[in-house]
């Protein structure tokens, strides 16, 4: 490259990919880490070759017709890119990649927090002792639901879905799942494929969503498909808040057919749904499933890899 392309950074990334990248591009770095309009960013897209955003900047089609030609690569830093409208971006001639493979492992861990501390009363248990009114014990108090040996559903048996039953298995758990094509066996390590999620849902004393947010499954888990679940089921979702219809998971905790739910993502980001707030069984984390310091390191570097394999003449591994 003889000159440095110039690379608009959406957001202030981790100390070591924003180091990389300012040694090998012309950088414009958001300091500040707030967020951008589609009216700034339609703007900023005259002054950059490249950018590398995160999910908090949306690329619907209108954005996408305004940008400025200049730009040639969307880099993301994330897996899911419901906030792109890739058809659009491709009309452009716009290349779009993702990070895949690197944030699995700390996904995971955060879906199996969930699903530990919604099955065994975590925000109850919690607030009893900070507020130190914790003064009665019996058989009888702050009993659970015990995790190991019981059923896991798992829809999406993508990189996250599949690590996430290697971690269940830990618990000696019996792993289902349902995936839009059956993974091959020495994925599956023994886990029951099903090849509907109604029929997922009849096995899941646990649900755990991995899938991405689709027309097809944006608001899959509606009131019927949660009556579905046995009583007392536990439901998590470390995947897309635009999975669940978030009334009907209401419905379902105030009646008491689910016992809790574990929840990293929702509808409204950020702040999440109020309503929420007053259901102790409904255990909460502000999306933070892939924030770790090796994982964020690694998403961004894996976002400049991208970046390099394009501008170096290359198709980018994670092209989309």
């Amino acid at each position: 490259m003889s000159a440095k392309p110039t690379l608009w950074i959406t957001r202030r990334l981790s100390d070591a990919t924003l180091a990389r990248a300012t040694r090998d591009y012309q950088v414009i770095i958001n300091h500040a880490d707030g967020t951008f309009s589609a009216d700034e960013i339609i703007a900023m897209s005259a002054n950059v070759d490249a950018i590398l955003p995160c999910h908090s900047e949306l690329f619907n089609a209108d954005v996408a017709a305004k940008l400025d030609a200049r730009v040639k690569i969307i880099s993301n830093h994330s897996v899911g890119v419901d906030h792109c409208d890739l058809p659009a971006l491709k009309a452009r001639d716009i290349t779009v990649t993702n990070t895949p493979d690197v944030l699995s492992d700390a996904t995971a861990e955060i879906a199996m927090l969930l699903l530990l501390g919604a099955a065994r009363r975590a925000v109850e248990g919690d607030r009893l002792m900070r507020t130190g009114v914790w003064d009665f014990w019996s058989p009888s108090f702050m009993v659970g639901k015990q995790v190991s040996g019981a059923r896991l559903g798992i829809v999406g048996m993508g990189r996250v879905g599949q690590v996430m039953a290697r971690r269940a298995r830990g618990f000696d758990m019996d792993v289902h799942y349902y995936n839009r094509n059956r993974v091959a066996p020495e994925l599956e390590q023994g886990a029951i494929y099903h090849n509907t999620v109604e029929s997922l849902m009849g096995v899941s004393d646990f649900l755990s969503l991995h899938c991405p947010a689709t027309p097809q499954t944006t608001g899959i888990m509606d009131k019927d498909m949660l009556a579905r679940l046995p009583d007392g089921a536990v439901l998590v979702n470390t995947a897309r808040g635009a999975l669940i219809d978030e009334t009907a998971l209401l419905d379902t905790i105030t009646s008491g057919k689910l016992s809790a739910a574990g929840l990293d993502c929702f509808q409204a980001e950020p702040g999440g749904n109020p309503a929420f707030a007053a259901h102790e069984n409904i255990f909460m984390l502000p999306h933070i499933g892939s924030a770790t310091t090796q994982t964020r390191d690694a998403m961004g570097f894996r976002a400049l890899d991208n970046l390099d394999a394009f501008f170096a003449g290359n198709t980018p591994k994670d092209q989309l």
